[in-house]
């Protein structure tokens, strides 16, 4: 009973199928600005579309589809998307930018001690750990991510129901 719950929840569905294309979709839009295929996309935040964005808004307009707009659930979720949103596009974008100067900081002063040093062999092998420069989102990745997230749940409805 409880597995035929699970697999007949649209929103828990929808949402999950959002979230996975929207990662899936990162890897051939990458690939067209780089030239490379990166299949990390898989699992990286940030990028086009957003993943995180794509989910909370399917999962908002699958309540509402299935529950009314006017439902308790339909209300949650769209706040919670809304914090999502917002979050993607600042805390996390701005964490990630400062990640870029601290990463930057920190190779300006080993290239600036080993010019100190004078030295004529090659430097170790890089041991630090950089921090991760892609965490949020431009305003355009999570617009995109949001009609991604829409579209998901609507064309989902019409074929689920």
């Amino acid at each position: 009973m409880i597995f035929y719950d699970l697999f007949s929840n649209f929103p828990l569905w929808a949402s999950l199928t959002a979230i996975f294309l929207a990662q899936l979709s990162k890897v051939p839009w990458n690939y067209t600005i780089t030239r490379k295929w990166d299949w990390n996309w898989l699992i990286n935040s940030g990028g086009m579309p957003s993943g995180h964005t794509s989910a909370v808004t399917s999962l908002a307009t699958s309540i509402g589809l299935t529950q009314g707009w006017n439902s308790s659930a339909f209300a949650i979720a769209t706040i919670i998307g809304i914090i999502v949103m917002y979050d993607a596009t600042g805390v996390r974008r701005q964490a990630g930018m400062q990640a870029q100067v601290l990463n930057r900081l920190v190779d300006d002063f080993t290239s600036l001690l080993i010019e100190l040093r004078n030295l004529n062999e090659k430097p170790a092998a890089e041991t630090r750990i950089k921090l991760k420069e892609i965490l949020g989102h431009q305003p355009i990745e999570v617009f995109t991510g949001a009609w991604f997230g829409v579209i998901i749940s609507l064309v989902m409805y019409y074929i689920w129901f």
